[in-house]
């Protein structure tokens, strides 16, 4: 089994206390805050095994990013992600109601 290295971007650190935040100040929810968070995480950790054998994304603009999607394990959030020779780089983090690929452009 290949292990990739996973690399969190700057941009989905941002994303990821953009929501974090979002979830305490507005949702006045600290503990949906750090059920996000330890998701984040676990679906990042998940990627170090299944990077490689996730399947190419139908929307044009990931394709040409050469970006992949991965669902959060419990909550209605993704990780997009490229794979790059042994290294993985997250790049961002959206909620799945979010139109992500106009954000893209």
């Amino acid at each position: 089994m290949k292990i990739y290295k996973v690399v969190v971007t700057a941009d989905a650190k941002a994303d990821l206390k953009r929501y974090r935040d979002y979830l305490i100040n507005v949702k006045k929810s600290s503990q949906a805050a750090k059920n996000v968070v330890l998701d984040f995480r676990n679906t990042r950790k998940q990627l170090e095994t299944v990077a490689g054998s996730l399947a190419d994304p139908q929307s044009d603009a990931l394709n040409e990013r050469r970006l992949k999607r991965i669902n959060f394990l419990k909550h209605d959030y993704f990780l997009l992600f490229r794979v790059d020779g042994n290294k993985v780089y997250v790049t961002n983090m959206f909620h799945q109601r979010e139109d992500f690929e106009n954000k893209l452009r």
